[in-house]
């Protein structure tokens, strides 16, 4: 009830939109990685706790690899931690696993501390600054009508999660739109390196604002892109995802599932998501890289590490050995959600300073 009021409270904030219809389909999903517990659930190995306490990284595995993601239960078997856990039987130390996880969705969330899937989704929609939007071809280009056409464009977000973008009426993409105006949206993390990294693909229908909202939308713009939004040039035309009409999240991991769009509009994504973006992960990695190269490097030589994701809960983390790319998650061991950037940098010195007993 409190997010259903706090959504309505920011959603008087918006302008009033044209009422367009969804054609809204609920469903659950969640994204797992690793802090201390494992997975409880069938048939996946599990993980183990490392005893010392040392908090405990995941790696993301493409979910196309992992043999069976168990349904979306409740099962209070696959919610709590397996009590006979065993090391990786690769001979990795305890706390770093690759071992992908099964148990279904709430399970991996409960076990993992990780963000629900609607969070997450409104998380990685605060981070990315660029998408892949993909139209129906319309008739006016004179060929593949009725294709799909997909191109790179930037977008910014309301406080509903609905997506925001500035189109030229020169663009093949906003001529599609004006003709049809169903597509899909497909966001990925900052940093993709590859299958294992989380991405959204949002359905919906996007129409032109009117003429009373374009400053409004310019001022989303603005906010998210900052100085660039306002050295944009000629007749761009700001344009809403009035209606989202499905949510499909895949969050690494071995994470997948339709969202519920209602649980998307309503939910509030994470402080520390919001303010700082880029700019924080970069202050982050200026401070954390090298050090978290060298904990990784406990594992196995380690080239490279970067934080490329934030949240509450924990970081994401793209980790380069040689040519190979992987993410990890690496969760806060802390008793509180981080929400501001200096949180964020206690909440890791932390982690390095367990680590290096």
């Amino acid at each position: 009830m409190e997010a259903l009021a706090g959504a309505a409270a920011s959603s008087a904030l918006l302008p009033a939109f044209p009422a367009h219809q969804p054609h809204s389909r609920v469903a659950l999903r969640a994204r797992p990685c690793g802090p201390i517990r494992a997975a409880g659930g069938g048939g996946g190995k599990d993980d183990a706790a490392k005893p010392n306490g040392t908090p405990v990284v995941k790696s993301k595995v493409d979910p196309s690899q992992n043999g069976a993601l168990g349904p979306v239960a409740t099962d209070k078997s696959r919610t709590t931690s397996s009590t006979n856990s065993t090391p990786d039987s690769s001979g990795s130390r305890a706390g770093l696993f690759r071992t992908p996880i099964s148990g279904g969705v709430q399970s991996a969330t409960f076990a993992h501390g990780l963000p629900p899937p609607a969070l997450a989704v409104r998380n990685l929609m605060e981070q990315a600054r660029f998408a892949h939007l993909c139209t129906v071809m319309s008739g006016m280009h004179h060929r593949r009508a009725g294709y799909p056409f997909g191109s790179l464009v930037d977008f910014a977000n309301d406080s509903m999660g609905h997506p925001i973008f500035s189109l030229s009426p020169l663009a093949i993409h906003t001529r599609n739109l004006l003709s049809d105006p169903r597509c899909t949206l497909v966001v990925q993390v900052p940093g993709w390196s590859g299958l294992s990294n989380a991405r959204v693909t949002i359905f919906g229908d996007v129409y032109p604002l009117s003429a009373e909202q374009q400053e409004w939308a310019h001022k989303q713009y603005v906010a998210k892109h900052q100085q660039w939004a306002s050295q944009q040039w000629g007749n761009f035309y700001y344009y809403r995802m009035q209606n989202i009409s499905d949510i499909y999240f895949i969050g690494g991991f071995g994470t997948v599932a339709w969202v519920d769009v209602k649980q998307y509009e309503t939910i509030q994504p994470d402080k520390i998501a919001v303010d700082g973006g880029e700019q924080s992960l970069k202050e982050l990695n200026a401070i954390f890289s090298k050090p978290l190269r060298e904990f990784m490097s406990a594992e196995g030589e380690v080239d490279d590490a970067a934080l490329i994701s934030v949240d509450s809960k924990g970081i994401d983390i793209r980790v380069r050995q040689g040519a190979q790319f992987n993410i990890q998650r690496l969760a806060f061991d802390v008793p509180y959600k981080v929400e501001t950037l200096e949180e964020a940098k206690r909440a890791l010195h932390k982690i390095i300073k367990t680590s290096s007993k």
